[in-house]
């Protein structure tokens, strides 16, 4: 393998702890919306509304139209009350993986070119990043919302290279999704590492990490 002289980050569920925030947030929705509900009931709903958020892969819009349908309510709250409070209150959660902001410092004081390239809408994937205060690791900060092109098309990965100034040869990239971020970022010719998370790898894939890790900090050993 060339040695590298830039890395590349995934943003949700790698340098972002998605899990908890959102649990955190669903659990702040479930008491303040259904504080109705027994204990045991309520801890209940959070783990369904976890399970239908699908890791955040779910369309947001028909994800607030099913907890409409579906929740316990006691008076019924349409989607777009369910949308107010989340751009409302959820960035309030938001915590940064563990290990996350070590090993950006550790990379950076090494010299590493820094990127990072995203799936979401601009305002909102900013808001995280500026939460978490990441953004003066990057030279270069890709948002698919704001680039017009979504992982897992090579594309955008090509995008953040060139705004980094760095060949895919040059580059490592490090996510957690065996094709959004795993197979996306091999098609585009870069070397991987895959942060297992929530999603198990696709035997199907043509494409194989360089590397798979548990935790950030094992990236030490690798760079």
């Amino acid at each position: 393998m060339q040695e590298k002289q830039a890395l590349l980050f995934d943003l949700d569920n790698t340098l972002m702890d998605r899990d908890y925030t959102f649990r955190s947030f669903s659990t702040r929705f479930v008491k303040d919306f259904l504080g109705h509900l027994p204990e045991e009931e309520a801890l209940r709903v959070v783990e369904d509304m976890i399970v239908r958020d699908a890791d955040g892969y779910r369309d947001k819009d028909g994800f607030f139209a099913e907890l409409s349908e579906v929740l316990p309510w006691r008076t019924p709250v349409s989607a777009a009350d369910i949308r107010a409070y989340y751009d409302t209150n959820y960035f309030s959660h938001g915590a940064a993986m563990k290990d996350a902001i070590e090993i950006l410092n550790y990379c950076r004081e090494r010299g590493y070119i820094l990127g990072l390239v995203t799936n979401g809408k601009k305002n909102l994937q900013d808001s995280k990043i500026d939460l978490l205060g990441l953004r003066g690791y990057f030279k270069a900060i890709v948002i698919s919302g704001e680039a017009g092109i979504s992982k897992p098309d090579p594309a955008i990965y090509k995008l953040a290279l060139e705004r980094m100034g760095n060949s895919a040869e040059q580059t490592l990239f490090i996510g957690d999704h065996p094709v959004n971020d795993i197979w996306g970022a091999g098609k585009a010719g870069m070397d991987t590492v895959w942060l297992k998370r929530n999603h198990p790898w696709d035997e199907r894939l043509d494409v194989q990490p360089w590397r798979t890790i548990n935790e950030l900090d094992e990236l030490k050993e690798i760079i």
